[in-house]
């Protein structure tokens, strides 16, 4: 069997920027053990399967180790491909997935997320999270992930983990985020036990970021940066109970696995 495959940066105008994402598109869903192999191989943070149903697409997130369900960088990658090498026209495209319904729009030259929003709720700060982080926050707070708050940007840039202890953590992944000199807020995300050390864009992770920067600063539109070596940047919109978060792609490879 022959796939076509694409693979895109995603969360940055620049080749070797943001966040890379693998796409693979089949005419019917593939078995569960085939795309997490697939993921493997590729060893991206995430590929992306992408099966058309009519108007509407499915789509599976694998990093190289788990399932995952929901992944921003890799859905803005899909919806990218699918449009520029003729899957679908449409500046709208509609997605099915565990998480439920999800759209990208295009609009002008960014690709908007529209995603569920994940508020977070606060928790106390344990030993055992300052340890992990190798610096104290001021606030800690738990979604699907922890969100560990900083007072500088500094801090999240200098900020050097033990994945060890990150993954004994609760939830799949670990935010860090601070008041941004440059954007409205910057962060960084770890999921070493999701088998991605620190992930360079995060989209799900702005899920719980936006609701949290837009009551703290008071305003519904945000500019985002993430902080990883690769770096990323997102513009973002607190919508209530759903969140936009848009952003460029860049192309990179396009290519056909046989498997």
């Amino acid at each position: 069997m022959k796939l076509p495959i694409y693979v895109l940066d995603a969360f940055t105008s620049e080749v070797f920027r943001g966040n890379p994402a693998a796409v693979v598109v089949s005419e019917r869903a593939l078995p569960v053990d085939l795309m997490q192999a697939i993921a493997a191989e590729n060893n991206l943070a995430e590929t992306a399967f992408v099966v058309p149903q009519g108007s509407i697409f499915t789509i599976r997130w694998f990093t190289p180790t788990v399932e995952i369900d929901l992944c921003g960088h890799a859905t803005l990658a899909a919806a990218a491909a699918l449009r520029k090498f003729g899957h679908t026209a449409s500046d709208v495209i509609d997605f099915t997935c565990a998480s439920g319904p999800l759209t990208v729009t295009r609009t002008g030259d960014r690709l908007a997320l529209d995603f569920p929003a994940r508020p977070a709720e606060p928790r106390e700060v344990t030993p055992e999270v300052i340890d992990a982080l190798g610096a104290v926050p001021a606030e800690l707070h738990q979604a699907k992930a922890l969100m560990a708050v900083f007072t500088s940007e500094e801090e999240i840039k200098t900020l050097r983990p033990r994945m060890d202890l990150i993954a004994k953590q609760p939830g799949y992944g670990f935010i860090v985020t601070a008041p941004g000199r440059s954007a409205d807020f910057v962060s960084r995300f770890f999921a070493p036990q999701s088998g991605i050390p620190e992930d360079p864009v995060t989209g799900s992770s702005h899920c719980t970021l936006i609701p949290y920067w837009a009551a703290r600063l008071g305003q519904t539109t945000l500019a985002a940066r993430q902080l990883s070596p690769r770096g990323g940047e997102l513009w973002c919109e607190a919508r209530g109970e759903r969140v936009t978060i848009a952003g460029h792609c860049a192309f990179y490879l396009k290519g056909e696995i046989v498997v």
